[in-house]
C-alpha cells in the first residue's frame, strides 16, 4: 500500500472483476468511489457492504472540479469501458493517472506475495476456488480474486495474510489502453494451466494468437517457482516444454505426476459426486470424495492437490478440504427440484465445457431426461467455425433449445452459427431440438416440455434474462 491513502475512481465499478477490487481497496484504507450503469444484486449489495455508493450513469462532471467534484488521485478503467467513455476522456484531459484492472491488482494486491495465476480456456473458477479454499481450510490463509461465487468462502475475494493470493487468469485484454492479456500482469509464482483451446476470436485472430499469449505467461514464472499443467493435452505439454521452472503434470493418463489410481477407471461418479485415489510419494493412497460432479472437476480437484502438496500442506488435510468443498455458482449449479424437475445453472459455452457439463449431468442424473438451454453468449459462441463441435456435444443431451445468437449483428451472415441448420442435424442424429425467436419462447417452450423426471441445464456465459430462476417459479406456480 502508498504510503497515504489514495481517492480512488473506477470506472465501471460493478463488473464482476472491478467491484471486488475495489471492496479490496477500500479494505486496504484507500477512498474509492466510482460509476456504472443501474446495478443489481449479487454486486449492488457487494459495493453496499463495503460502504460504496457509486454514481449511476457515465458523467464526465463526476471527475470534473469546475462540476464540484474532486480530483482523484487515480483513475481505474473497467474492461468494457470504450475509449469514447465521458469520464474516461476527462480523466486523460485532467491528467490523471489511469490504470487497468489487472494493472491495478497487480499494484496494490500482488506486492510481496507469491501469486497463484490460474489459466487456461477451462476450469478457471473452479479451480481458482478450489486452491483457495485448500489453502485457506489448512491454515494457509491465502488472499484470493475469484471469477465467481464460491460456495465454501464468504466471499470471491479476501485480502489475507498468507504469502500466496490465488487469482483467475483471464486470457481477455485489460483495458482499451492495455490490450495484452489480464494474466500478464498477475507475476505468477505458481501457474496452473488447465487446457487450451482456441477461444476469443474476436482478440485473437488465429489460434497461434492466442499461444502466444500463454507462452508469455509461462515465460514469467520464475525458475523457482512451479507450472502445473494439465498433461492429458498434447498442445499444453508443448506449451510446457520450453519454460525455466519445475513442471508437475496433472490428468489421467499414467505419463501424468498426479493422477487418479487406475486413471479415468478409477473414478466412480453418482448422484453425490466423485470419488477417486491419489497415490501420494509420502502419504502412500489417499482417498478423495468430491461433492461436485464429473471427470473435469477430478481435474480441477488433482491441480489444487498439486499446487497445496507442494506447498508442503497435509495430505490427509487437503484431501478433505477437496471433499468439503461445495462448488461455484453457475458451475452444474442444482437450483431446485419442482414437480419432479429438476433445474441446473452452468456456465459452459465453449463446445468442450458444454459436453464435459452435460456428460457430467448424464452420470450424475443417470436415467433421467436431460434439456439443454443453450444461449450462444459470447461472439466466438455465435461463430459457424464451432459448429461440428457443438454438433458433437449436443448429442450428450435428449433434447435442445436455443436462444438466439447474443451477437447476430455483430458478425457478418456467413460467421453466424447456422443454429437451423445446427437443429436439422441434431435432429437426424436423434436428439430433439429447436431453435427459438427469444428467450421468452425458450422459457415457455421448456415449460411446455418439461416432463417430472426431467433435468433442464441453462448454458449461458450471460445472464441469460434471468431464465433459471424463471425457470424455477414457473415451475413452482404450475
Amino acid at each position: 500500500m502508498t504510503a497515504r491513502p489514495l481517492d480512488i475512481y473506477c470506472i465501471a465499478i460493478g463488473g464482476t472483476g472491478m467491484a471486488p477490487l475495489a471492496c479490496l481497496l477500500q479494505e486496504l484504507g484507500h477512498e474509492v468511489r466510482g460509476s456504472d450503469g443501474p446495478l443489481y444484486p449479487p454486486m449492488s449489495t457487494l459495493l453496499e457492504a463495503a460502504g460504496i455508493v457509486p454514481e449511476v450513469g457515465f458523467d464526465a462532471g463526476h471527475l470534473d472540479p469546475a462540476a464540484g467534484a474532486s480530483t482523484p488521485d487515480l483513475v481505474i478503467v473497467g474492461n468494457a469501458v470504450p475509449r469514447g467513455n465521458p469520464e474516461a476522456q476527462q480523466a486523460e484531459a485532467l491528467g490523471v493517472e489511469r490504470i487497468s484492472m489487472p494493472q491495478a491488482v497487480a499494484r496494490f494486491l500482488l506486492a510481496g506475495r507469491k501469486p497463484v495465476v490460474v489459466a487456461g480456456t477451462h476450469g478457471k473458477t473452479t479451480t481458482t476456488a478450489m486452491t483457495a479454499w485448500v489453502l485457506e481450510a489448512c491454515g494457509a490463509n491465502p488472499g484470493y480474486l475469484i471469477g465467481g461465487m464460491p460456495k465454501n468462502l464468504p466471499a470471491s475475494f479476501a485480502l489475507g495474510s498468507g504469502e500466496r493470493f490465488v487469482i483467475e487468469g483471464d486470457e481477455y485484454n485489460a483495458s482499451y489502453f492495455d490490450r495484452e492479456a489480464k494474466f500478464l500482469h498477475y507475476r505468477p509464482h505458481t501457474a496452473i494451466l488447465t487446457s487450451v483451446e482456441y477461444d476469443h476470436a474476436d482478440l485473437y485472430p488465429t489460434p497461434e494468437d492466442l499461444l502466444a499469449a500463454y507462452r508469455k505467461l509461462l515465460a514469467l514464472v520464475p525458475k523457482d517457482g512451479l507450472l502445473v499443467a494439465w498433461g492429458d493435452s498434447k498442445q499444453v505439454r508443448q506449451l510446457c516444454s520450453k519454460v525455466r521452472c519445475p513442471v508437475v503434470f496433472y490428468g489421467f493418463g499414467e505419463d501424468n505426476d498426479v493422477r487418479p489410481m487406475g486413471g479415468s477407471a478409477g473414478v466412480h461418479e453418482d448422484a453425490h459426486g466423485a470419488s477417486f485415489r491419489i497415490r501420494d510419494p509420502e502419504a502412500d493412497a489417499v482417498e478423495i470424495h468430491l461433492q461436485v460432479s464429473g471427470r473435469h472437476n477430478v481435474l480441477n480437484a488433482l491441480a489444487a492437490w498439486a499446487v497445496a502438496r507442494r506447498d508442503g500442506l497435509e495430505a490427509s488435510r487437503v484431501a478433505a478440504a477437496l471433499s468439503a468443498f461445495q462448488g461455484t455458482a453457475r458451475r452444474l449449479e442444482e437450483l431446485g427440484t419442482v414437480a419432479g424437475v429438476t433445474v441446473v445453472d452452468d456456465f459452459a459455452h465453449h463446445p468442450t465445457a458444454v459436453r464435459a457439463s452435460l456428460e457430467a449431468l448424464r452420470r450424475r442424473f443417470a436415467g433421467r431426461r436431460l434439456t439443454a438451454l443453450f444461449e450462444p453468449r459470447s461472439l466466438t459462441a455465435g461463430r459457424e467455425m464451432f459448429y461440428d463441435a457443438y454438433r458433437e456435444s449436443f448429442r450428450c443431451a435428449d433434447r435442445v433449445l436455443f436462444a438466439p445468437i447474443f451477437h447476430a449483428g455483430r458478425l457478418e451472415p456467413e460467421e453466424r452459427l447456422d443454429l437451423e441448420a445446427l437443429v436439422d442435424d441434431l435432429d437426424g442424429d436423434g436428439v430433439s431440438a429447436e431453435a427459438c425467436a427469444s428467450i421468452d419462447e425458450v422459457l415457455s417452450r421448456a415449460l411446455a416440455l418439461a416432463r417430472p423426471g426431467d433435468v433442464l441445464v441453462t448454458m449461458s456465459s450471460g445472464g441469460f434474462d434471468g431464465l433459471p430462476r424463471r425457470l424455477l417459479a414457473n415451475l413452482e406456480q404450475a
